[in-house]
């Protein structure tokens, strides 16, 4: 005989059952649980809290439960930011409850980089987030968009892009996350950053998540946030005494020795032993974060790449080598090996950024010109200074940088050598506009020009940059007249972050076709270059890296227009702090600086960053030996280099008839080949 529970019974269970709180999110637990590093990782295999301890404070912090509203967190590239922090929080909140959300990158191609290759295998592989978003499966329409993305429960993931404000506006959301935060740039329509942070406000208990590696001193936007946190290092314990203290770039340092690079360790302060990569592992397991700034308004945690499991600390050591010029690296082993094709660092900017994950303090010019010029002309025999238009005799990449004007046309002509070295070699003005027949035939005359070498190589110009900001019909013209092979257009791009040189976006026909892809036209990043610039002017060691050698006799007016430009910091009315070029004297002219840009991105097209040390070698060899035939006429090759003073005059005689009842031209009676 069966007896049936009364009804009220079971409606008071069930709401009870309903009523019971979900269990607190652990961020840790679902690291553990949803994420399995495949054979392509570093480190395959399930997650594990042993190998990324420092890991277990920041997920702390950025549960639900805990009262912070914001979180920072600052660090070196490649140690799992996105996969182990902003993916895991991504996916314990919208496990632990109903929750709108939103992730901004800096642009969205960085968000389709993300969507595709970072969110979408994690979403297909763990199983708490297949129970949460469904089956992701290959090609669903709703998987490559970044409008909202309806989940199981009433809530929605909403990915966007910094450089589009409407994507940033909307409804509220719980939690932000903002991803790669030191490349959002300000917009006309305000500050990204605050507008992501503005969708949180309706909530009491929100949560407002900013990763990033640094950038730019003085603009960092990660570095800002960072400054006003409580600051968290981590402290690991001496193996030998016991004293805890944080693993610093500063002490590291001191270890580096060029002949040494695999022997490069910590120093215990307390004790002066040596702490060795082979402690590693487990001084980092015994580890603890600490505040350095306990008035701090939020949890801000740095960390840098000598933590990181998948790295060895002599990789940092090769790669800070390999950025000051010291070693081609030579390989005795197939760790070594290992090492030597991980090592990618262009400047030292990117090993600030990318390795130690500080901000760098760039070059802000402002150099004495007068100063620079007696450097340069006072410079002792050994230094190997030359004269105008004449090239050494070692390998290089020869490039000119051209800028038009209204009323002239001004060209650099500078060699590109191995270790960013590089030698000014001729300055030029043309005095005629580049939509002028004469003009483009005196660029075409450059073009055929062949320079000589200390040994009186001749050799001609790899390769042309033209400015096509200004004018641009008449240089598209002049560039249709010869291969992008030897005449590239750039640029100078407004953004102060992103790529050297980077490929111009055009705009569609009018019949709403896409021009076809271009290999001719890119866009700059001028602030970087400029940067760089000044950093490299100020060796005085010809064979330092990024030595710059300029050639005697250049005139004073070369030597103010280089050094015209100073970066100076300015606070937007957002309050983000913004950098931005500008002129040390109003009647000070930059045509000097921008065409030795022109000329650097050109050599940069051709490949004066990505050579390898073989390459050089056959440049080497090709320019470090006599021509073969005997030295032509002493006016072979030679250029007139015409100054503004006695391009005045020319532009003046143009105007007038000339007695014997010529043209009058700057190029004289001579129609053919002015050289």
């Amino acid at each position: 005989m069966g007896f049936l529970a009364p009804a009220a019974e079971i409606v008071n269970r069930a709401a009870a059952a309903a009523m019971v709180p979900p269990p607190p999110p652990d961020i840790t637990r679902w690291c553990e649980e949803n994420i399995i590093f495949d054979e392509r990782s570093p480190l395959p295999g399930a997650f594990s809290i042993a190998r990324f301890p420092f890991l277990k404070e920041i997920h702390e912090v950025l549960s639900p439960e805990h009262p912070c509203r914001e979180v920072t967190v600052r660090g070196s590239a490649q140690w799992g930011k996105t996969v182990s922090v902003i993916q895991p929080t991504i996916g314990a909140w919208h496990e632990y409850g109903p929750l709108d959300s939103l992730v901004v990158h800096p642009t969205t191609s960085a968000a389709s980089e993300w969507v595709n290759n970072k969110w979408l295998p994690m979403r297909r592989q763990a199983p708490a987030l297949k129970k949460i978003f469904g089956e992701a499966r290959v090609g669903d329409k709703r998987d490559t968009t970044f409008d909202q993305e309806t989940i199981l429960r009433t809530g929605s993931l909403k990915v966007a892009s910094a450089g589009s404000p409407a994507d940033l506006t909307g409804t509220s959301r719980k939690l932000v996350v903002l991803d790669d935060l030191s490349k959002f740039e300000q917009n006309k329509l305000g500050d990204p950053e605050e507008l992501s942070v503005s969708r949180a406000s309706g909530y009491e208990d929100a949560k407002i998540l900013r990763v990033s590696t640094a950038m730019i001193k003085g603009t960092c936007r990660i570095s800002r946030a960072f400054n006003r946190s409580d600051a968290r290092l981590y402290h690991v314990p001496c193996p030998h005494c016991g004293t805890a203290a944080p693993l610093t770039w500063e002490n590291f340092l001191k270890s580096i020795h060029p002949e040494r690079l695999y022997g490069a360790h910590f120093t215990c302060e307390a004790c002066g032993c040596a702490i060795e990569h082979k402690d590693k592992e487990r001084i980092v397991g015994l580890g603890r974060w600490i505040a350095t700034n306990p008035k701090g308004d939020h949890p801000g945690f740095h960390l840098w790449r000598a933590y990181a499991p998948q790295r060895d600390w002599a990789s940092i050591a090769v790669e800070y080598a390999r950025v000051m010029g010291w070693t081609s690296m030579t390989v005795t082993s197939e760790t070594e090996q290992q090492l030597k094709d991980a090592v990618e660092a262009e400047t030292e900017q990117t090993f600030h950024n990318d390795v130690l994950g500080l901000p760098f303090a760039q070059a802000s010019g402002g150099m004495d010109w007068e100063g620079l010029r007696d450097r340069v002309e006072n410079a002792p025999d050994e230094h190997g200074v030359l004269p105008k238009s004449v090239l050494p005799a070692i390998g290089f990449i020869l490039t000119a940088g051209v800028d038009c004007q209204g009323d002239r046309i001004e060209v650099q002509i500078v060699a590109h050598g191995r270790n960013y070295r590089r030698w000014v070699i001729d300055y030029i003005v043309i005095p005629f506009h580049i939509g002028d027949e004469e003009g483009r035939d005196a660029l075409d005359a450059i073009l055929k020009a062949a320079w000589r070498t200390q040994l009186g190589l001749p050799v001609r110009l790899d390769m042309m940059a033209i400015d096509v900001g200004t004018y641009t019909e008449d240089v598209w013209s002049f560039a249709k007249r010869h291969p992008w092979s030897r005449v590239i257009l750039v640029k100078g791009a407004s953004s102060a972050t992103g790529p050297i040189l980077l490929p111009m976006k055009f705009e569609r026909r009018k019949d709403g076709k896409a021009k076809r892809a271009q290999k001719r036209a890119f866009m700059l990043n001028v602030s970087q270059l400029k940067a760089d610039f000044y950093a490299w002017l100020d060796k005085e060691d010809p064979l330092d890296r990024g030595h710059v050698a300029i050639a005697r006799g250049m005139g004073d007016e070369y030597f103010r227009q280089i050094t015209s430009e100073v970066r100076v910091l300015k606070r937007a009315r957002s309050g983000a702090t913004m950098s931005s070029w500008e002129l040390v004297e109003p009647t000070r002219r930059n045509e000097g600086l921008d065409t030795m840009n022109y000329a650097e991105a050109a050599a940069r097209r051709k490949g004066w960053t990505s050579n390898t040390a073989e390459q050089w070698d056959v440049l080497d060899s090709r320019y470090s030996v006599p021509p073969e035939e005997p030295q032509g006429d002493l006016f072979d090759g030679q250029i007139p280099a015409v100054t503004k003073e006695e391009a005045a005059p020319a532009r003046q005689q143009t105007e007038t008839p000339s007695p014997a009842g010529g043209t009058g031209s700057w190029l004289g009676q001579k129609k053919g080949d002015w050289f």
